[in-house]
């Protein structure tokens, strides 16, 4: 097994990574800080895990809800939901809520954490290639607002993050490679070795060998850790995770959530981020055009175009919680595993890449 620290000095918790992670778990007792437990999942999830976890809390008896699956559950309406149920079953501070699924869950249940009794205890198993290696990691929670993505949330951290890999052999292939797309920005960000190894191993991840995904699934959630323990509240450095993620929020919102995964979003996002980058010589060709090769061998690139409107997608973009003024904040390559923040990127520049990229 594989365990990484996030260790934040006052708050510390563990990343275990395995294959058949869950069915070596004898109990959840060591994460959990009383009887009183509660899971969230979802009407997908739920008929292949819940007995699973069920069976690690013994005679627990939590409290279990079963949301239906999307990125537009992340809501109000599902917050309160989960807040009645803590109510009306009495659940006090020092009870633990479960985050059984993907970044949806994870992300509406840690807020909801943050938020009941000013903060409860929560553990994050995800269940999404994407969730193990981006969402459930670094204590960011967040439910959407009908005009931005992640716009009302929180910093709050999980008790432990259980990282089952076999899970992912039932994963839909669409979700699969979902996450690759997070994967990849890793070693664009920080680690051009890593970056390096994706490209040398496609055929393997393609493949989804057990050995090679969980290598990636590791060496990510190291990447995190380390920039989250540098700037936990997003203050500098983290802000380069959002590599690709200005374009990928608007284009998520523009199909209202329904058109694109995260990941296919931040795959084209990190494709335009580097074109943007190129056009105004900040990277050369040569880079741009090994990323575009490297994200058409993962499938990345295969999604449907939708005849979006541009102007709009530039207003989405504005709305972006890391702009510090009126100008849109952008994350951009700069060299090999190297990015930096830029606020002074022209809109003319920006609705030009857009508008290539629909037109080509």
């Amino acid at each position: 097994m594989e365990q990484i620290e996030v260790d934040l000095g006052a708050i510390r918790y563990p990343i275990l990574v395995q294959a058949h992670l869950l069915s070596s778990l004898k109990s959840l007792d060591p994460y959990l800080s009383s009887e009183q437990v509660m899971v969230v999942t979802n009407e997908l999830i739920a008929p292949l895990y819940l007995k699973k976890i069920q069976a690690l809390l013994k005679d627990k008896q939590p409290v279990v809800i079963t949301l239906p699956d999307g990125e537009s559950e992340k809501s109000f309406a599902n917050f309160q939901v989960i807040i009645n149920q803590l109510i009306q079953h009495g659940f006090r501070r020092n009870s633990t809520l479960i985050a059984l699924g993907g970044g949806v869950i994870g992300d509406l249940t840690g807020f909801v954490a943050s938020c009941y009794q000013r903060g409860v205890n929560f553990i994050q198993i995800p269940t999404t290639l994407l969730s193990m290696v981006d969402s459930s990691v670094g204590g960011k929670t967040a439910i959407n607002h009908e005009n931005a993505k992640n716009m009302i949330g929180a910093f709050h951290h999980p008790k432990v993050v259980l990282s089952d890999v076999a899970l992912l052999q039932t994963l839909p292939e669409r979700e699969f490679r979902s996450g690759l797309a997070e994967i990849v920005k890793y070693g664009l960000i920080d680690d051009f070795n890593f970056f390096e190894f994706i490209e040398s191993s496609t055929q393997q991840i393609n493949d989804k060998n057990d050995d090679i995904i969980t290598q990636i699934i590791v060496q990510s959630c190291k990447i995190k850790s380390k920039i989250v323990q540098a700037d936990e509240k997003e203050k500098g450095i983290r802000a380069t995770l959002n590599l690709g993620h200005t374009f990928a929020h608007a284009l998520e919102k523009a199909g209202n959530y329904q058109d694109l995964k995260h990941g296919e979003a931040v795959a084209i996002g990190i494709l335009l981020a580097f074109r943007l980058s190129a056009q105004v010589n900040k990277i050369t060709q040569d880079y741009l055009i090994r990323i575009e090769t490297l994200l058409d061998k993962l499938n990345l690139l295969d999604c449907e175009k939708q005849p979006y409107n541009v102007d709009m997608l530039i207003d989405t973009m504005r709305l972006d919680k890391k702009n510090k003024s009126s100008a849109i904040r952008l994350i951009l390559p700069t060299g090999k595993g190297q990015v930096d923040i830029f606020d002074d990127i022209a809109d003319d520049v920006i609705r030009s890449v857009w508008i290539d990229y629909f037109q080509e």
